[in-house]
Formats: C-alpha cells, sequence, structure tokens
C-alpha cells in the first residue's frame, strides 16, 4: 500500500529542505586541493593569510560548523549570530532575536564591527550570509536605538510589505547594512558565502546586503512608509533620521559602482530554485507527474491560496500530479489577535476552498522549519480538514479572519513541526492531485 498524501508530500518537502542544506553546499565550494591549500570558490587562500569568519543568519551555526570541519587551522578569529544553538570549537557563537530584534542583536553586531575592523590587511573576511541576518545582527544607527529598529520591524511586517520593501527601510537605519559592514572591514579581501532567502536572489537584500551595493536612498525608505501607511506607527525617532538622510545629513550606503566595494566577492550557494528541483525530481521519484507552478510565489497568503487550490480542483489527471511553487507570501494583519504564519494563512484559505473535495492535499511551509512566531513550519490540508477543525470546536473562516491559523491547525492536526531545519531558502507549496486517501 502507498503511503498517505500527507507522507508522501513532507517526503517531497523534507528531500527539498535536504537539498538546500548549507552545510553540503559549503563544502562544496571551500575545498582543500592536492597541494594542501584551500580554497574558496576556486581562489587560493594566499600564504600567510588567515580566515576571519563572520557568520550571520539562520544558516550561520550550521554553515560554521562546516567550515571549522573543513579549515580550522585557517581560522584567526570568527563569530557566529544565529537563531538557534549549535555547537563550534573556534567560532564564537551568539543566540540573537528574528524576526523582530532585541538588546542581543544590537550586542552582537557591535561585536561583528569590532571583529573585521580587528582583522588585518592581509587577512582574508569570510562572510557566510544567510537569510534571517537583518534581524539577528541589528546595529541602530547615529541616535537610534534597538527598540527603534524593533518597533519598526513590527510595524513593517504587520503591513503586508514586501521583503525587499523591508530591507529598504532595514538598511537606512542600520550600522553594518547596505554595503556598511564591508566599508568597515579592514580586509583587503572579502568573500562572501550565500544562502537565498529572497525573490530573484537579489545580493543586496539578502541579509539587507551587508557587503552589497544598494540601490535605495533614504528618500526609498521614507516612501516605504508612506505606500504601506505606516508612518505614524513607527517611532518619531526613526522618522526624523530617514528624514535627515534625505536631506543629505547623514552618509548614504554604498551605492552601485562604489569602488570601496570592488574587493567583494559573493558566491550564491543555495536558494528556492535548490529546493524547488530537488522537490521535482522527489516528486517524479514518487511516481507523480510533476510540474512548478511558479517560481516566484508571492503576494497576500490567503488569496495564493485560494487560486492553488482553485486550479488543483481544476486539474484534471490520469495518473497523480504534484504541483510545486517557490517563493514568499506575505500577510497583512488585521485585527485578528490569532498566531500563525505566511504559510499557516495560504494553507487555511487552500482547507476552505477544498472542502469535502477528493484527491487533493496540500502542504505549505517555510524551509527554515519557522512560520511566522510559531513553532510550526506551516501545515498540511486536504478536503477533510475544514470538518476537522469543525468537529474540535474551530471554524476555519473565523480562524482566517483572525489569522489564527496556528489555533485551528494544532486542534485540528494539520500542523507540521520540523524543527529548525539549519537552512532558509523561503517556503514551498506541494499541492497533490489524484492522490489516494
Amino acid at each position: 500500500m502507498s503511503a498517505g498524501p500527507r507522507a508522501r508530500l513532507e517526503a517531497i518537502f523534507r528531500r527539498a529542505v535536504e537539498a538546500a542544506d548549507p552545510q553540503r553546499a559549503l563544502r562544496r565550494v571551500i575545498v582543500r586541493g592536492d597541494d594542501g591549500r584551500l580554497r574558496i570558490a576556486g581562489e587560493v587562500l594566499p600564504s600567510g593569510s588567515r580566515l576571519v569568519v563572520l557568520a550571520i543568519g539562520k544558516a550561520a551555526g550550521r554553515m560554521a560548523r562546516a567550515l571549522e570541519e573543513i579549515a580550522a587551522d585557517e581560522i584567526r578569529a570568527g563569530l557566529a549570530v544565529a537563531k538557534d544553538p549549535t555547537p563550534l570549537e573556534r567560532i564564537a557563537l551568539r543566540v540573537t532575536a528574528h524576526p523582530v530584534p532585541d538588546a542581543r542583536c544590537a550586542a552582537a553586531a557591535q561585536e561583528a564591527l569590532s571583529l573585521v575592523e580587528a582583522a588585518a590587511a592581509e587577512d582574508v573576511l569570510l562572510v557566510l550570509l544567510s537569510g534571517g541576518a537583518s534581524s539577528l545582527l541589528s546595529a541602530p544607527a547615529g541616535a537610534l536605538g534597538w527598540e527603534d529598529l524593533a518597533r519598526t520591524d513590527e510595524a513593517l511586517l504587520a503591513s503586508g510589505a514586501a521583503i525587499d520593501e523591508i530591507n529598504a527601510v532595514r538598511k537606512h537605519l542600520s550600522a553594518v547594512s547596505g554595503g556598511r559592514l564591508a566599508l568597515r572591514a579592514r580586509a583587503a579581501r572579502i568573500e562572501v558565502l550565500v544562502v537565498s532567502d529572497v525573490p530573484g536572489d537579489r545580493l543586496d537584500v539578502i541579509g539587507s546586503g551587508p557587503c552589497c551595493a544598494d540601490p535605495t536612498r533614504y528618500a526609498d525608505a521614507l516612501d516605504v512608509l508612506a505606500r504601506r501607511g505606516i508612518r505614524e506607527r513607527v517611532p518619531a525617532a526613526v522618522l526624523a533620521h530617514l528624514a535627515a538622510g534625505a536631506r543629505g545629513l547623514h552618509p548614504e550606503t554604498a551605492g552601485p559602482g562604489d569602488e570601496r566595494l570592488r574587493r567583494v566577492r559573493h558566491t550564491l550557494l543555495a536558494s528556492n530554485r535548490t529546493a524547488l528541483e530537488a522537490a521535482l525530481e522527489a516528486a517524479a521519484r514518487a511516481g507523480l507527474r510533476p510540474s512548478i507552478v511558479t517560481r516566484t510565489l508571492a503576494g497576500e497568503a490567503r488569496g495564493v491560496g485560494r487560486r492553488l487550490a482553485t486550479l488543483a480542483l481544476a486539474t484534471r489527471v490520469a495518473q497523480p500530479w504534484c504541483l510545486l511553487a517557490g517563493g514568499e507570501t506575505t500577510v497583512t494583519l488585521g485585527a485578528g489577535a490569532g498566531r500563525g504564519g505566511r504559510s499557516q494563512e495560504l494553507a487555511l484559505a487552500a482547507a476552505l476552498e477544498l472542502a469535502s473535495a477528493r484527491g487533493v492535499a496540500l502542504l505549505a511551509a517555510g524551509t527554515d522549519g519557522s512560520d511566522g512566531p510559531t513553532d510550526a513550519a506551516g501545515a498540511f490540508v486536504d478536503g477533510g480538514s475544514v470538518a476537522r477543525g469543525a468537529a474540535r470546536g474551530r471554524d476555519a473562516r473565523d480562524a482566517l479572519a483572525q489569522h489564527d491559523a496556528y489555533g485551528f491547525f494544532e486542534a485540528e492536526g494539520g500542523l507540521l513541526r520540523t524543527g529548525p531545519t539549519g537552512t532558509n531558502v523561503m517556503d514551498l507549496v506541494l499541492v497533490g492531485v489524484g492522490l489516494e486517501a
């Protein structure tokens, strides 16, 4: 007997996450040649040079641990700033906050700046960058405090702003983003190895681009706040800082073509594309006909969930299909005070469309194992989800209106809990059509 729909979709999801494992990717890029010398993305570490390592993001711990195994003797100093603890030997670890920064994030940022400023010119600064870095390493600029950044992040996240909009603001409130970390570094060579968590793998957006030129300006940050209707919800100190920058009273971030960034090289290790391609292969091996619906999943989560469910219901198949989508949706919070994340909200909206449908199931989850401020990666739904929730006293429509997808799925049984995966390449949605129960 074949596995049930949930088990089949979960197996495909796990394979996709494994393919984006930053440790494996890092080992492909940092190698020791037959001559015993270390190579980073094909470039030899010069004789006499040592590595100064800064790992930032949700994958920071795993990447730092892999580097210790490969190049322990070459590490002069190192710092990893992560969301979850990872045992490290030569690289110091700081566990900070995500998605809203706190005092630990600001302290870690000052430690990171001290690290890169203390590196010798002949050292190679190796930055291991992954999603979540914007919050985990949060250095308030000017007279701002971490509380100002935290309140601004909360307003941005609740507004439904896209990640590039959020980071356009963050970069102009930070002393490390928008290329500013690289400008503070003394090393003559900076290598940045990147696990992407943003649409289009834009280097200036991943982790707010600490070593990358920034095409946005203070005026753009002010435009985001106005466009999203949150100027009145951010601290007055933030508005004053951005307005002063727009008037030329604060230095802009490093712009495209800045000669000071010529010593920086970025190498992409893994992305949502990596996970999607692995899911495509895994689905085929599982006997499903796979098809990628979109590689640029975006928009309001509940609307995307409805559209994917409608597409699945309209699909007529001679053999079981697996529709795949990758990207990152958004949630605009209203008056509801529930819990959840974008993947859970997408799944709940889909469940309402799929109510009583046979042979269709959907799994939506974050590849980092964390969906919003919850302990779940996402959720699984099928034609019986709404009825199962109702049997346990949960109304799906009311839960969606209250942004309480977590409460619904916790009662109904649809939550997907993976724990931290050690990677972060946005979200995946898997839709099975024609699956046996």
